[in-house]
C-alpha cells in the first residue's frame, strides 16, 4: 500500500515565511479572522448588541484560494496512492475554530482518509466526517523547549493508529502519550488519565466521535 502526506501551516511568520514562485519558504493556507459585533443574541445569557462594551464575535475562514489550491492537490494524490493523510499546522485555544473545520472538511471531500492537526500544545477534541476522523490536535509527541528556551513540563499528546485494508482506513484509534523528566516520550495508562480521558470523550462527542475504551487504547465506535 500506498500512503501519501500533504502538509499546510496556517499558523507561521507574516515575515518571509511563506514559499513563493521565486523564494523558498513553508507551503501554507491563508486564514483571515475579523470580529463581528452581534445584532441580537448569538447564545443564551449573552446580552444583546445594545449594550455598551458587549464584546464581538471572532469569525475565522480560510482563504479560498489557498482551500482550493490545497484541495486540488489531495484530489490529484488521491489518484496515486491508497491512503492520503491531511497535515495541518494551526489553532489558537482548545476547541477548533471555523477556518479548521473549514480546511479539514475540504480535504476529507476532496479525498483525504485522516487530517491530523498540530500547532497548540494541548490535545484538541476528534471530530468524525463522513465516516473519516479529524484530529483537531494530536498534542505533543517529542517537545522540551519551546520559544524563548521556556521548558514545557507534563504535556500530554496522542499517537493515530489506523487499522488499514484494500478499502482503505477501517478503524481509528489513540493512544496517550507523556515524557519523563529525561525527556524520552511513552506510553500512558488510561487509568492514569482519567480526567484527561473524560474531558477529550466529552469534546469529542459533540463533534461526532465517541470512544470506547479497548486496553491501552481509545477507540473510535
Amino acid at each position: 500500500m500506498r500512503v501519501g502526506v500533504l502538509q499546510r501551516s496556517s499558523v507561521y511568520w507574516a515575515t518571509d515565511h511563506e514559499a513563493h514562485e521565486d523564494s523558498p519558504g513553508i507551503a501554507v493556507i491563508q486564514g483571515h479572522t475579523a470580529y463581528h459585533v452581534p445584532t441580537g443574541r448569538v447564545q443564551p445569557r449573552i446580552p444583546p448588541a445594545n449594550r455598551p462594551g458587549v464584546p464581538p464575535v471572532i469569525v475565522t475562514w480560510a482563504d479560498a484560494d489557498y482551500l482550493a489550491e490545497f484541495c486540488t492537490d489531495i484530489a490529484a494524490l488521491r489518484a496515486e496512492v491508497d491512503i492520503v493523510v491531511a497535515s495541518c499546522h494551526w489553532g489558537l485555544g482548545r476547541e477548533p475554530l471555523a477556518y479548521m473545520t473549514q480546511i479539514a472538511r475540504g480535504a476529507i471531500d476532496a479525498g483525504a482518509d485522516l487530517v491530523i492537526g498540530h500547532g497548540p500544545h494541548y490535545t484538541l477534541p476528534v471530530e468524525i466526517y463522513r465516516g473519516r476522523p479529524i484530529c483537531y490536535g494530536l498534542g505533543n509527541l517529542s517537545f522540551e523547549t519551546g520559544h524563548g528556551g521556556r521548558k514545557h513540563e507534563n504535556w500530554l499528546g496522542m499517537l493515530v493508529e489506523l487499522t488499514i485494508d484494500g478499502a482503505g482506513a477501517r478503524t481509528c484509534g489513540l493512544r496517550l502519550v507523556r515524557h519523563n523528566d529525561a525527556n524520552e516520550t511513552f506510553f500512558c495508562r488510561l487509568a492514569d488519565e482519567t480526567e484527561a480521558v473524560t474531558d477529550l470523550c466529552a469534546r469529542s462527542k459533540k463533534l461526532g466521535a465517541v470512544f470506547a475504551a479497548q486496553g491501552e487504547r481509545l477507540h473510535v465506535v
